[in-house]
């Protein structure tokens, strides 16, 4: 009879554990975890686009929002110097930012993080050390943003963020 009781119990808070953790992976499949408004800051990115520097077209970029729209996922071409790479964007809501990691046939590896701010989205890599010593910092700026265009800037400052060096531009072109 004892062993029945204890068999009885164990099922008991089996069966119990199993409906709360079948509750709470419900509840969070439900939540949609990627729906808050700045979840959506980096869509006016997504699509296919042209990429135009130096007044001509030398590149192609395709942007997609993947994983139950967590994921920004950059496929950048640029055959004419056969460079390729591709980043993966997700906003942090416990960070409040954007979190972005650039790699590229080159052997680059790039961590970037910030936010979308007035009308711009604005990601910073963290400060580093050239060989001479001098400090410096670089960011990416999307700004000038329309549904069928935008300009792209990678910047670079060595006297903490007092000015910033512009070091490439380029204009999207939706394709």
């Amino acid at each position: 009879m004892l062993l029945h009781s204890f068999i009885t119990m164990k099922s008991l808070f089996l069966s119990l554990f199993i409906a709360v953790i079948m509750s709470s992976t419900t509840s969070a499949q439900n939540a949609a975890p990627c729906s808050s408004p700045e979840c959506a800051q980096f869509d006016f990115w997504v699509g296919d686009w042209d990429l135009i520097y130096n007044d001509t077209v030398h590149a192609a970029n395709s942007i997609t929002k993947e994983m139950g729209g967590c994921l920004i996922h950059e496929h950048f071409k640029d055959p004419s110097h056969k460079y390729t790479g591709e980043s993966w964007s997700v906003y942090s809501p416990a960070k409040k930012l954007w979190q972005q990691t650039w790699v590229d046939d080159q052997g680059a590896y790039i961590v970037l993080t910030g936010n979308f701010t007035d009308g711009k989205m604005i990601l910073f890599t963290g400060p580093a050390l050239l060989p001479d010593g001098t400090r410096i910092q670089n960011r990416m700026t999307f700004h000038n943003i329309t549904p069928d265009s935008f300009d792209w800037d990678w910047e670079s400052t060595t006297d903490e963020g007092k000015t910033w060096k512009n070091n490439w531009h380029i204009h999207y072109q939706r394709s």
